[in-house]
This record gives structure tokens, sequence and C-alpha cells, in this order.
């Protein structure tokens, strides 16, 4: 069996931001020259996501509403994790939009149903930050 490892490095222009990382993975599993296995993709940081999703800027924006409404960045004081940073809603943003993703690779190709593409999502950003690709089979 093969492995293969890769970082991106994002560094976002706001706090809150949704990029759409198929194409950089799938330039991952091309480089890996793995044709069948698994590739996991993880953010690396607390306060960052990876998931799967359609790549649809009103279902984005859904996101960002609902996102808002369950771990609402303000008030600072509703929350005892914010004393050194302001980030307590960007942990759990998070925590509600999971860690990583684990696509399946077929033929050389991220085996993905109908409209699924992989985001990478940023809850405080504006400084770097990375993403780590694993992909291991034959």
């Amino acid at each position: 069996m093969k492995s293969f490892r890769k970082e991106l490095w994002f560094e976002t222009p706001s706090r809150r931001y949704f990029i759409n990382i198929t194409r950089e993975v799938q330039t991952a599993v091309d480089e890996s020259g793995i044709k069948e296995g698994l590739c996991l993709v993880n953010a690396m940081h607390i306060t960052a996501s990876v998931f799967i999703n359609d790549d649809e800027g009103g279902l984005h924006q859904d996101f960002e509403i609902w996102l808002e409404k369950l771990a609402p960045e303000k008030p600072y004081s509703q929350y005892n994790h914010n004393t050194y940073e302001d980030n307590a809603d960007a942990h759990l943003k998070r925590t509600v939009m999971g860690r990583e993703a684990v696509v399946a690779v077929t033929n050389g190709k991220l085996d993905f149903g109908p409209w699924e593409q992989i985001f990478y999502g940023e809850f405080d950003g504006r400084r770097k930050k990375r993403v780590l690709i694993k992909i291991i089979g034959e």
C-alpha cells in the first residue's frame, strides 16, 4: 500500500469564509499516483472545518445564517472561552460542520455522488491555517 501527504495553506480575507478545494484535492490524488484507495482531507486547526456539500452560493449563505443562529459571534461575553481570544463561536461552528472528509478514490479520481464537492470552512480567519490531505491505497 502507498501513502501520500500534502498540505494546503489558507489565509482568508474575513473571519468566516468557504473555499471549494475539490480541484486542489484532486490534484493531490493525481500527484500521489494512487488509483484505488481513500483520501482524507482534514482541517488542522480547531476553528476551521472540512466538509462535503453542494457548491451553490445560496446554500453557503444559508450555512452562514444557520451557524450564526446556532453559535452567534457576539456578544463575546456569552462564552466562557473568550478570555484571551474572541473565537469561542468559531470552535462551536467547527464542531457542527466537522473536522474532515473521507472520499473514496476510484480509477485515480475522487469518487463523489451528484453535486458533491469538498470545502474548507473558516470560522476565525485572517491568519494562516492548513489542511492536511492524506491518501492511502494502490
